[in-house]
């Protein structure tokens, strides 16, 4: 049976999502941050490049900052309220034999 996590608590969890949620309006500006210096440094070294060749970078550099930042971000919302201490490991008492 696993154990209690703190997030089955409606405050904790009301409070760590929205925790959650600001950081990744915050990442999302950066993410955008990141897509506009791309493209300018894009511009600067190859000016007559076409139009697909700016799409495609603008939404991979968004894209990939974004998830990096929605997965550490649940990474953070994990172990800051507890969730990762209710995980019960069955095979603990296997490694703790000699």
């Amino acid at each position: 049976m696993t154990r209690p996590s703190r997030l089955d608590d409606p405050a904790v969890a009301s409070f760590a999502w929205a925790r959650y949620r600001r950081l990744m309006w915050w990442m999302a500006l950066a993410a955008g941050t990141a897509t506009v210096i791309a493209l300018a440094i894009l511009y600067v070294r190859n000016p007559d490049a076409s139009i697909h060749l700016f799409i495609a970078a603008a939404s991979g550099v968004f894209v990939t900052v974004l998830l990096g930042a929605a997965l550490m971000g649940l990474v953070f919302l994990s172990a800051g309220t507890g969730h990762d201490d209710a995980i019960e490991d069955r095979l603990e008492e296997e490694r703790q034999k000699p």
